[in-house]
């Protein structure tokens, strides 16, 4: 058992003012979450009559991305590959201090105490992270050969659960590592091909649109990403990007000259 002393930002909504509130929680089971604990914390201050922390949570088993904390400064909290649902308590020591937040970016507007809305990545794949050409019927699309290393690298991108803790960590607030990964990993496969072009082009205006930062490198990102999704696609949608932006205008002008 632990002991623990938290500091939570408490914000009723997005035009509030908001601060960091302390409580102070014992005898906390080293064996349980940090979800599970701060659901006895709610459990805590609604015994004593107080208004509960506002928190998102789903599948708390680390695949819906939801859990969106930055505990002491770092999303998602202590560890590596890893959603704060997946931190244990055993992660800290008896009589530590830790700082609770909310993942802070302008084009992740808080929505109450520790809850702040995303849907900006929402709007980004409604722009273009998906194929709407048909396939064929099944098994076609099934049949069709993909080189190993291939097949490996598109599934490395889909692990990305749109959590937006590169997000958080990057000191842009840039979203490349989210956009790069929904695009790389339908871009890879034969399926994705025909709407290749727009697909970047399209989610990256959408990200542009949306307000995020630009990416300098400093690859946070990728060291907060609990999925480990690489820097190296953020690489490859730029390149996309830049073949697209030239192919597409070009394409258009001999549709033009054609008719």
């Amino acid at each position: 058992m632990i002991s623990l002393t938290l500091h939570v930002w408490r914000q009723d909504g997005p035009g509030a003012d908001g601060a960091f509130q302390k409580y102070q929680m014992n005898e906390i089971d080293e064996s349980i979450s940090f979800l599970e604990m701060m659901d006895l914390l709610n459990e805590q201050i609604t015994h004593d009559g107080g208004e509960p922390i506002v928190f998102d949570s789903d599948c708390r088993e680390g695949i819906c991305g939801s859990c969106s904390m930055v505990i002491n400064g770092r999303a998602h909290g202590p560890g590596h590959l890893c959603t704060t649902c997946e931190v244990r308590m055993r992660t800290f020591s008896d009589g530590d201090e830790l700082w609770i937040e909310p993942f802070r970016s302008a084009s992740f507007p808080l929505v109450k105490d520790l809850m702040v809305d995303r849907s900006a990545f929402d709007r980004i794949i409604q722009s273009g992270g998906y194929v709407t050409v048909h396939s064929g019927p099944k098994p076609d699309p099934n049949t069709i050969p993909i080189p190993h290393h291939i097949a490996e690298e598109a599934m490395d991108a889909a692990e990305c659960i749109g959590c937006g803790a590169c997000v958080a960590a990057c000191p842009n607030g840039s979203a490349m590592l989210f956009t790069s990964a929904k695009i790389n990993h339908l871009n890879l496969l034969p399926q994705g091909q025909p709407e290749r072009t727009t697909r970047v082009l399209g989610m990256v205006k959408q990200m542009d649109e949306e307000g995020f930062g630009a990416c300098t490198n400093h690859a946070e990102c990728q060291d907060a990403c609990p999925k480990g999704i690489s820097i190296k696609f953020i690489s490859s949608m730029n390149q996309q990007y830049r073949q697209a932006a030239l192919f597409e205008p070009m394409k258009n002008r001999g549709q033009l000259e054609s008719q």
